[in-house]
């Protein structure tokens, strides 16, 4: 019996040294967490029962316990590169359509433009729909850049902030003409695009008319007419009274590129006309180029952006968590992500910074939360507990020799 309750000792010592050094191994391992062995004692089972003076067999190993504390955060350069600083767990789909659940988020781009882990298990988002207004939280897809340039916008609205001076004497010149600064007062220029993503510079010409409070606006496209003169007529608070609704509109101008006419609405509604000199606080418009991809962003709610050359910024989905009723349930498959189990409970799927879900950081891996210390003092334990043992089974087999030495 004695040797049989050392062997066991041995055997609980020698796992506890595995546990251990597994978990010092995994010191610098992104998303690692931490393991420590249960073990309970042996006792053998009479059919009435254990007696109050039983005697242990020993002990074995209950169980080896994921330790699920938070690790801290290191910060990178990648913008690919996810953590999560709260409870949760990234989705990854894997090649034969099966989920696992990691902490590790160093991600890249495969070939495909898909955004997948070392093992090429691809992250998993809620796909935006409403053109990034909202993010269909009921479904599942996988995380994919579009490699093609991004689609260009013709510019339809054109947002005017400007000051037209009150004191302004009315031009020398009475025909208008853009070529000569003689015939107009003040002068803007901003780009509008068409539908093809070609830029066209336009010009916008002051005018100060003879009438108190009154002036006349043209707008020039690539140097050619397009509309004008428009009347803007002001109060004696100088705030726009005419156009009442503030907006004026010009005829189609057809771009020489074979791109849709362009079709420009003015909103003259934040100008005015005060004594101070011509300013300009405010001149948008709301087309754009096409672009290629220059880079993604995440923000802290999971959301990720595709940035392109444009200027442009357009929402791709929302990183998708899952959590666990147990996490200590789950399953290892190794390359730090875990299997979802019975004993681990269903799946729960949310969003970072909601319910028990923690925070998404972008450009940040969340490092292993091995407490080297610890596990250096648990090391010289089990040491010590294997060297009592191995004793145990020395005196044992002293006392054995001592009797087959009886005569």
């Amino acid at each position: 019996m004695p040797f049989r309750v050392a062997l066991s000792g041995l055997n609980a010592s020698s796992a506890d040294l595995e546990i251990t050094g597994n978990n010092i191994a995994n010191s610098n391992t992104h998303g690692f967490k931490a393991s420590r062995g249960e073990f309970a004692d042996v006792y053998a089972v009479a059919f009435q029962g254990i007696s109050s003076t039983a005697i242990g067999n020993g002990v074995r190993l209950a169980d080896v316990s994921q330790q699920f504390s938070q690790g801290n955060i290191d910060f990178t350069d990648n913008s690919l590169d996810l953590a999560i600083n709260g409870q949760g767990f990234f989705i990854m789909e894997n090649a034969n359509g099966a989920s696992s659940y990691t902490r590790a988020g160093a991600f890249h781009i495969d070939r495909d433009g898909f955004i997948v882990n070392s093992s090429d298990s691809k992250l998993q988002i809620f796909p935006a729909i409403n053109n990034g207004a909202a993010f269909n939280t009921g479904v599942l897809s996988d995380l994919q850049l579009s490699l093609a340039d991004g689609q260009p916008q013709s510019t339809g609205n054109v947002t005017v902030g400007l000051n037209l001076p009150a004191n302004a004497a009315v031009p020398t010149v009475a025909i208008f003409d853009p070529n000569n600064p003689l015939s107009y007062t003040n002068s803007t220029s901003t780009t509008v695009y068409d539908s093809l993503g070609g830029s066209h510079l336009t010009n916008l010409y002051y005018v100060k008319d003879a009438v108190a409070n009154t002036w006349d606006s043209y707008v020039y496209v690539d140097g050619n007419y397009v509309d004008g003169p428009d009347t803007l007529v002001y109060d004696n608070t100088g705030a726009l009274s005419i156009p009442v609704t503030g907006q004026i509109t010009t005829p189609a101008y057809t771009p020489a590129n074979g791109a849709a006419d362009i079709t420009l609405t003015f909103n003259y509604s934040n100008t005015s006309q005060y004594g101070a000199p011509f300013a300009v606080n405010t001149l948008s418009q709301d087309g754009f180029a096409a672009g290629r991809l220059a880079g993604i962003d995440i923000d802290a709610d999971g959301v990720v952006f595709a940035r392109f050359t444009n200027g442009r910024s357009n929402p791709l989905g929302k990183v998708a968590l899952a959590n666990f009723p147990n996490p200590q349930g789950l399953r290892q498959l190794g390359d730090t992500s875990w299997d979802a189990t019975f004993a681990a409970g269903d799946v729960l799927v949310g969003e970072g910074g909601t319910a028990s879900f923690g925070l998404i950081q972008s450009g940040a891996l969340e490092s292993s939360n091995v407490e080297m210390t610890e596990q250096l003092v648990s090391l010289i334990t089990s040491q010590r507990n294997f060297q009592a043992n191995a004793q145990v089974l020395t005196t044992a087999d002293t006392i054995t020799q001592t009797i087959i030495n009886i005569r």
